[in-house]
């Protein structure tokens, strides 16, 4: 791994060992411009890592600190993620300033560097997350560009695929057992959804974060049938490791 010490002052101490990987997208222009903000004090975020399109990876703050990356968020119940978390910012435009494919060569010091972070901490597959997962109201990174799949593969994540489910979609403005079992899936998976029966906004924006994960050719926010047999497939290989 080509890793170059960028040290951020922005950090304080945890409180508990981490036991989340969540993964960003830069969103700016320049992985410079990105670099210099994650250790511009003024600017108060961080992350313990960056990966470069080409490879390179900086390392910004120590992992037994606790980064700056995630803000208000939340997964499986855990909603200091900071303190619970190792974040991962990779450099790429983001949806505001030309979002573009991930290339080869970041991927794959991606997935080894989340090799070598789980080597050294208790991570397991179903915290492997996004910022758009912990944060779905207000996130979209890394986004539906990321290949989920190749650092599932690659034995980092979990990753279904289903055959064609037939099924009415649920959409947002609908109520009754159906939506109240969709809202207890995402809720078990790790999303903050408290089953109430009620499609609403915050419903249909965790829907369009589990699709960038999960189902990144279409990201609507409506549950149709494939979206929610990921889920389930997802629920089996999360019950798994329970």
């Amino acid at each position: 791994m080509n890793l170059i010490e960028a040290p951020s002052p922005n950090f304080n101490n945890r409180t508990a060992p981490p036991e989340i990987l969540v993964l960003h997208y830069t969103g700016m222009p320049t992985g410079q411009e990105a670099l210099d903000r994650l250790r511009d004090p003024e600017a108060k975020v961080s992350s313990h890592y960056l990966v470069e399109e080409d490879g390179r990876v900086f390392r910004l703050v120590a992992e037994e600190r606790r980064a700056w990356h995630a803000g208000v968020s939340s997964w499986r119940g855990q909603t200091d993620i900071n303190g619970a978390s190792i974040g991962i910012e990779i450099v790429n435009p983001g949806h505001d300033w030309g979002y573009r494919a991930f290339p080869d060569a970041q991927i794959a010091a991606v997935i080894e560097l989340v090799g070598d972070i789980r080597s050294r901490w208790t991570i397991e597959d179903r915290n492997i997350v996004g910022h758009s997962d912990v944060a779905p109201e207000r996130k979209t990174d890394p986004g539906e560009l990321f290949p989920w799949k190749r650092l599932a593969e690659a034995g980092h994540g979990l990753w279904a695929e289903v055959p064609p489910a037939p099924g009415l979609p649920l959409k947002e403005g609908e109520e009754g057992a159906g939506v109240f079992a969709l809202q207890a899936g995402f809720t078990r998976l790790g999303f903050d959804c408290a089953p109430s029966g009620k499609f609403e906004p915050r419903t249909t924006a965790v829907v369009r974060a589990f699709q960038r994960h999960w189902r990144p050719a279409k990201v609507d926010g409506i549950a149709d049938g494939e979206t929610r047999a990921r889920l389930i497939a997802l629920l089996r290989l999360a019950s798994l490791t329970e």
